[in-house]
């Protein structure tokens, strides 16, 4: 990937912990790398393929100069999503914040922050078995769709299916999403049991009956073992209400473990049943 690089942009805002920063203000150098393809660009000598690194430089300004946070951390963070958001041709950024002026009472030359964000594939299974599921699926879709952290979001058709596992319960509905997301994985997780939360769910049965549940089936081609996330979803491969609405709208993603496309663990499934 190509890189346009932004070193020392020098800009005055109002940022720290201490009351004394948030009013008197402090200078702040900004570093920023944006990591996005220049070949089209630079072969057609066309500004409109390409990055406008002087608005960027003033996006990051105004992003600094609007806000006051406590953090640094704080700071980098929003920096790199307001780029991540307003230029479409960027797929991931380095921002780092420095601070020279940090209430410190040591020799030193600047303290700073360094991130790395960008943008992911995240695909999403959703299902609902109780009260008005298909109110629940779309108000979950809703909230996807107006968070800052997802774009170009695609959300198959609902469909009908019979109970999985633990069988003595109502039919489902369910369907599937995919879009990208500047969140990490347990981030993601997070943010899909608030919206869980949100719709009441209890988590009572393994498999059993709920409002609204939402399970992250790939992220890009990562492969997570943690104890609250298992990614690619151990069981997707066996789930027909998984793989056919996810067929409908991504039947080439590829399972990073068992390298077999979405369309392709489909038909092995029905095969085998």
């Amino acid at each position: 990937m190509d890189e346009i690089r932004i070193d020392n942009l020098k800009i005055f805002a109002h940022h720290g912990v201490f009351e004394h920063e948030n009013i008197n203000g402090q200078n702040f150098f900004v570093n920023a790398v944006l990591y996005t393809d220049t070949e089209r660009a630079g072969t057609l000598d066309n500004l409109e393929l390409s990055t406008d690194y002087g608005s960027v430089c003033t996006l990051i300004h105004k992003t600094m100069t609007q806000n006051t946070f406590s953090l640094i951390e704080s700071v980098a963070q929003k920096t790199a999503l307001e780029i991540l958001k307003n230029f479409p041709l960027i797929e991931s950024v380095d921002i780092e914040i420095r601070k020279p002026e940090a209430p410190v009472e040591m020799d030193f030359e600047s303290l700073s922050v360094k991130i790395h964000r960008g943008w992911h594939t995240a695909v999403i299974a959703l299902g609902s078995n109780i009260g008005d599921s298909r109110k629940y699926i779309e108000n979950a879709v809703e909230q996807f769709e107006k968070s800052e952290y997802i774009k170009d979001l695609k959300v198959s058709d609902l469909i009908v299916t019979k109970p999985y596992g633990y069988t003595e319960q109502d039919d489902f509905l369910n369907g599937a999403l995919i879009c990208k997301t500047v969140l990490s994985p347990h981030m993601l997780l997070d943010f899909i049991h608030s919206i869980e939360n949100s719709a009441d769910r209890v988590r009572e049965i393994h498999w059993g009956p709920r409002t609204l549940d939402l399970d992250i089936i790939f992220y890009d081609d990562a492969v997570i073992d943690t104890p609250d996330l298992t990614v690619p979803h151990a069981d997707m491969h066996n789930r027909t209400f998984v793989l056919e609405p996810l067929n409908s709208i991504a039947p080439y993603y590829r399972h990073p473990v068992l390298n077999l496309t979405v369309s392709q663990l489909l038909e092995k499934l029905k095969k085998n049943d």
